[in-house]
């Protein structure tokens, strides 16, 4: 399904470009993207009768392409990989995540993709409505935390 998000940044663009690089280069996009992911499958949970579905799949990779950085715009290429229960890896989430000027202090971080919940819950009967509402918070929740990891980055990297 599709899914798209933003989130303005009280930052400038220039400060917001360097949080997006540190976040991509420092491995933080991970951390960010598995605890976005198990909210999802937790909301996936709460939904419908999954059992034990939600421990077996969980999130596998996070591969991310260099920042491309151009004067009004810096983005990149995301995409999570879950690993299934026959042990096969599926993508979950193709994304681009892009940084755009919203003036002098501030920057529109968007997400724009497609989001394929676990092949599990699709078997498991949840209804479409049911998915695409997990989906929406799993992206929410993980372009918040993006937005606060660009804008509040660890301190021994920043």
């Amino acid at each position: 399904m599709f899914v798209s998000d933003q989130v303005r940044l009280d930052i400038s663009f220039d400060a917001a470009r360097a949080g997006l690089v540190v976040l991509s280069r420092g491995g933080s996009l991970t951390g960010v993207s598995e605890a976005a992911y198990g909210e999802g499958i937790a909301g996936l949970a709460r939904a419908g009768p999954l059992g034990a579905v939600p421990g077996a799949s969980r999130l596998a990779g996070v591969r991310s392409r260099d920042l491309v950085q151009r004067d009004d715009r810096a983005g990149l290429a995301l995409r999570w990989d879950y690993a299934g229960p026959g042990g096969g890896v599926f993508p979950v989430l193709d994304a681009d995540i892009t940084l755009t000027p919203a003036g002098e202090h501030s920057t529109l971080l968007t997400l724009v993709g497609t989001y394929r919940p676990p092949l599990a819950a699709q078997e498991a009967g949840l209804h479409q409505a049911v998915l695409h509402r997990v989906a929406t918070a799993t992206i929410r929740a993980f372009l918040s935390r993006v937005a606060d990891a660009i804008v509040h980055p660890p301190a021994s990297v920043a």
